[in-house]
């Protein structure tokens, strides 16, 4: 996964939440940019602080709920749409702990080799996410569903995007209408993706710089 500068998440956070009144916080400052993010390591996400306010934040790739006693086992960085709901890990935070998270783009492997996806127009997506802060830290994790066509070549599996509505409404409405979401991201939206080849070299997370993801 990678993201981007604070600057371009700030203005593109604004424009989501498009609301006069609404403010967009980032108390602590946002992870630098980076271009080979693993699971573990910290992440930006947004969440609401109130109805009129957005918290941007760092955050730990990997949740830990609220009930997690040590930090033993897989990390959580993925949650399955079709489970979210049910799953101990997840349903408590679905409840009430949901969150958007930034990227210009991520990771995909395919027959040994690495691909990169993003928007064809250069701007951020916003994958559906839960937080939590188990253990006195933020963390979170990203919702993934079906791959809808053509991405199912790539990968069986999709980080479930949001347009702008939809993150509106993932962030704000209650439980019941969020989970009007948890299904594959739509054509329009899947159908602004790009798919090209990356830099094997991605394969090492100690490597971090912009000729990863390729052209």
């Amino acid at each position: 996964m990678l993201f981007t500068t604070e600057e371009k998440l700030l203005a593109a956070a604004t424009s989501l939440i498009d609301a006069p009144e609404a403010t967009i916080q980032a108390p602590e400052g946002t992870p630098p940019p980076r271009y080979n993010v693993a699971p573990t390591q910290m992440i930006a996400m947004m969440r609401l602080a109130s109805p009129s306010e957005a918290l941007l934040e760092p955050a730990r790739w990997g949740l830990l709920p609220h009930w997690k006693k040590d930090i033993s086992g897989p990390p959580l960085f993925n949650a399955r749409a079709e489970t979210v709901q049910e799953k101990p890990s997840f349903r408590d935070a679905f409840k009430t702990q949901r969150c958007v998270i930034p990227l210009d783009g991520y990771y995909e492997w395919k027959d040994k080799k690495p691909y990169f996806v993003r928007r064809v127009d250069g701007e951020l997506l916003w994958a559906a996410g839960l937080w939590s802060t188990g253990l006195g830290q933020l963390s979170a994790t990203m919702i993934t569903t079906d791959a809808p066509e053509p991405m199912q070549d790539l990968h069986h599996r999709l980080p479930r995007f949001l347009q702008a509505e939809e993150a509106r409404q993932w962030l704000i409405d209650d439980t019941t209408t969020a989970a009007q979401l948890l299904h594959p991201s739509g054509q329009e939206l899947v159908a602004q993706l790009r798919i090209s080849p990356a830099d094997p070299a991605v394969g090492a997370v100690k490597n971090d710089y912009p000729e990863l993801i390729g052209h």
